[in-house]
């Protein structure tokens, strides 16, 4: 069994990125700059958004973390958002999720310029992806493929078994793998809640993408020999033993699965490093076309 080491292949690609940015500033070029906008105090989001801004640090990009209240108004952060989108020096930015109840998620998104959107969200940049066309790829899909990659796993004429459908992971994933490209030309079934004979089908994945948000969901007898699995589930779960008073599970059960696959993701350390790595990823590339 070969473990899928995205916190070490995260590293790996921030350091390729950080050569890049000094090169960059060597040339006298533009630094790369994030923005990021967070309105609430979502614990889970600010710990994400704050890992954001040390990734920037980190690589040498410029930052901008933009915290709204939780009452912030929908009207509000359309504002914030269409100040952005001018900003000749914002590259790339990011609405963090989820947003009060109040605000109409995919208006946000929509308000977004698809030239800078880095989370691959806009319906512009969905579309142009499912045509395979150049466009910024959700740096989740983005990071799976990178450490399917990275690890040289076969995708080509392999039965992948996607478990989900959500327009972050699932649908984008099965679009992917099933285009020609390095890391594509897979046979793809996407399940959701509504699929019948799901072991039937995953005892027949060569790959499995686990991203249906139930902790441990995937089991051993799910799973066929040298099978590759990605976890893209993360659960808080109980645990007084922990000084957090919580630990983290996948929705695989890693123990089990981890005994008969070839290649499985931890969690964590498996494909949550990558997201945000891939982001730095976009940032750089969103820089670099706006400034040719």
């Amino acid at each position: 069994m070969i473990l899928l080491d995205g916190k070490k292949t995260a590293a790996d690609i921030k350091e390729e990125i950080a050569l890049e940015v000094r090169e960059l500033k060597n040339r006298g070029r533009k630094t790369p700059h994030l923005a990021a906008i967070i309105v609430g105090s979502n614990g889970a989001s600010i710990t994400y958004v704050n890992a954001k801004v040390k990734a920037c640090e980190r690589v040498g990009f410029e930052s901008t973390l933009i915290r709204l209240t939780e009452n912030t108004t929908e009207e509000d952060l359309l504002n914030e958002i269409a100040i952005l989108n001018v900003d000749k020096d914002i590259d790339g930015f990011i609405v963090q999720l989820p947003l009060p109840e109040h605000i109409d998620e995919q208006k946000i998104l929509m308000a977004v310029a698809p030239n800078k959107d880095v989370d691959g969200f806009h319906p512009t940049n969905v579309g142009k992806m499912a045509l395979n066309l150049p466009t910024f790829i959700s740096a989740t899909p983005f990071g799976i493929l990178e450490l399917l990659d990275r690890y040289n796993v076969q995708t080509s004429g392999k039965h992948v078994v996607v478990l989900g459908r959500s327009h972050i992971v699932g649908s984008p994933m099965s679009i992917l793998l099933s285009q020609k490209r390095k890391i594509g030309n897979a046979t793809v079934t996407m399940c959701h809640s509504r699929s019948k004979n799901l072991k039937k089908l995953t005892l027949q994945a060569d790959i499995i993408i686990a991203a249906i948000g139930i902790p441990e969901f995937l089991k051993s007898d799910m799973v066929k020999d040298n099978v590759t699995v990605i976890d893209v589930g993360i659960t808080r779960v109980g645990d007084s033993s922990k000084k957090s008073g919580y630990r983290l599970l996948g929705d695989v059960d890693f123990d089990e699965v981890s005994k008969k696959a070839n290649f499985i993701t931890p969690v964590p350390g498996g494909v949550g490093p990558m997201t945000i790595a891939m982001l730095l990823k976009n940032t750089l590339l969103a820089c670099e076309r706006s400034n040719k």
